[in-house]
């Protein structure tokens, strides 16, 4: 079920996601630490993460369902009408950025230094001309993920990454306009995925389409809550951080990108591959239970794992993919403390990532947009009192995905109970708590070992937690067979 999916996709999702990590790594050897990191981080991701928020998931969420067993006439003319309408809204959206770009630095980079916020304001022109371009991109990777076209969809993330390094590599060695280069760079990557996106695209059907069946305004609504929420509290408390002060912004960035690789690589695309068995298991009223307890064992196990690797090698990883260039010591020691602070949250998140799967399927998807509204107004809450310190946000963070975790596990109902596999839970705590209390004692009073060698250790580490699951775990092993 899991590890028998689409080989090459999954290759090819490894390689955009680790292209994606170069692409931090470079960074942070161009820019460093200091305000100019900050603004780079800013202008390069705010227009993907505009469009991941407004359109990205809700495309899937909505589109998906609607293109199903329709022929291809269909749905070329509602991937036309949605079209429109997003470079209707990502023309409102660039506007807008650019007329309060100003309103915007200072809520989204607040640390960043005043002899750099107008530089900053200029690179913010640059995210907002790239915005129309990320939405249509978007669109056509959700049309390539309707008709399976998984190369198409991956390589296109190879292809604006591979750009968007160079753009980098190229920004960080020329001292007079840095983040000029950056923008120009970043509409040129846009510009470059969406020629490979437009090229993977099906030939348009001859033909009239019949009457377009546009999805309802409250599907569409509850469609972007779940799957902008989610995305949204990263980053908002990554803004939050940025009040501490000039790097703050980049510091948290890169501590969050350790979280998040193990995240995506590991825990969500448990949850993804489980999807389909997990829809025909509790279609209809099923209630096999069976699917949904192996995918929350091995996505629990990895996240264990995965936790308990970062405690035990976080210094070594943060040297490893940021410590080159322009970084300072300092700045990598804040990027290992809030990594492995946030590696905590990887738990909750497994058990979230499953249920959300399970609700989903069950059309029930409300008590997970209320459990990640309130997580997002703790955030908010944090940045009205002042507290923005890159490890408590990391720690907030955590509890914040652990409220959203027990929600959606409420929300499951009373047979959640007997789906959760207890054996597992257990055993996997038991192998992080045993990585956790080995890391503790490196970092205090045991000489710490060289960075080859933690790296080791974390390797060890987690191969030992995944052995220990699988050796206790029924589910576990049920799962890695399938």
């Amino acid at each position: 079920m899991f590890l028998r999916a689409g080989a090459l996709s999954l290759a090819l999702l490894l390689a955009s996601r680790l292209l994606g990590v170069v692409r931090e790594s470079a960074q942070a050897a161009a820019f460093g630490s200091g305000g100019l990191a900050d603004v780079a981080v800013l202008v390069l991701t705010l227009p993907d993460w505009l469009a991941s928020v407004v359109a990205s998931g809700a495309l899937a969420y909505v589109l998906l369902p609607a293109w199903g067993g329709q022929p291809p006439q269909q749905v070329a003319a509602l991937q036309r009408r949605v079209a429109t309408w997003a470079l209707v809204l990502g023309i409102v959206l660039a506007l807008l950025l650019a007329l309060a770009r100003d309103a915007v630095l200072a809520a989204l980079g607040a640390g960043i230094p005043s002899h750099l916020r107008g530089i900053a304001a200029g690179g913010l022109v640059w995210s907002a001309v790239a915005i129309p371009a990320a939405l249509l991109a978007a669109l056509w990777a959700t049309r390539l993920q309707h008709e399976r076209d998984f190369v198409g969809m991956y390589g296109a993330n190879l292809v604006v990454n591979g750009l968007l390094v160079a753009t980098i590599l190229v920004a960080g060695a020329h001292a007079g306009a840095p983040v000029t280069v950056l923008g120009i760079g970043l509409v040129i990557a846009m510009a470059g995925r969406l020629r490979w996106l437009g090229r993977r695209l099906p030939a348009v059907p001859s033909g009239a389409a019949a009457r377009i069946d546009w999805p309802t305004l409250p599907v569409w609504a509850w469609a972007w809550l779940s799957a902008g929420l989610p995305l949204a509290l990263p980053f908002v408390a990554r803004s939050v951080a940025s009040q501490a002060g000039e790097g703050a912004l980049a510091v948290f960035s890169y501590a969050w990108k350790l979280v998040e690789l193990p995240l995506i690589l590991a825990i969500q695309l448990v949850a993804s591959l489980a999807f389909p068995a997990i829809t025909r298991a509790l279609g209809e009223g099923g209630t096999d239970g069976a699917p949904v307890r192996r995918a929350f064992a091995l996505a629990w196990t990895l996240a264990c794992a995965a936790a308990a690797g970062l405690l035990l090698a976080g210094p070594a990883l943060a040297r490893l993919l940021f410590g080159w260039g322009r970084m300072t010591p300092e700045a990598l020691e804040q990027v290992a403390r809030w990594g492995m602070a946030g590696a905590w949250g990887l738990l909750p998140q497994a058990l979230t990532a499953v249920a959300l799967t399970v609700l989903a399927t069950r059309r029930r998807m409300a008590p997970a947009v209320v459990g990640y509204g309130l997580a997002l107004l703790a955030v908010l809450g944090a940045s009205a009192a002042g507290w923005n310190d890159g490890l408590r946000l990391m720690h907030l963070l955590n509890a914040c995905q652990a409220l959203v975790a027990a929600v959606c596990l409420l929300a499951i109902g009373p047979e959640c109970r007997r789906w959760l596999p207890w054996e597992t839970l257990v055993w996997g705590g038991a192998g992080l708590t045993l990585a956790a209390g080995v890391a503790a004692l490196l970092g205090h009073g045991l000489p710490s070992p060289g960075w080859a060698a933690q790296l080791a250790a974390g390797a060890v580490g987690a191969a030992l937690v995944l052995l220990l699951a699988a050796w206790r775990s029924g589910d576990v092993r049920e799962a890695l067979r399938r």
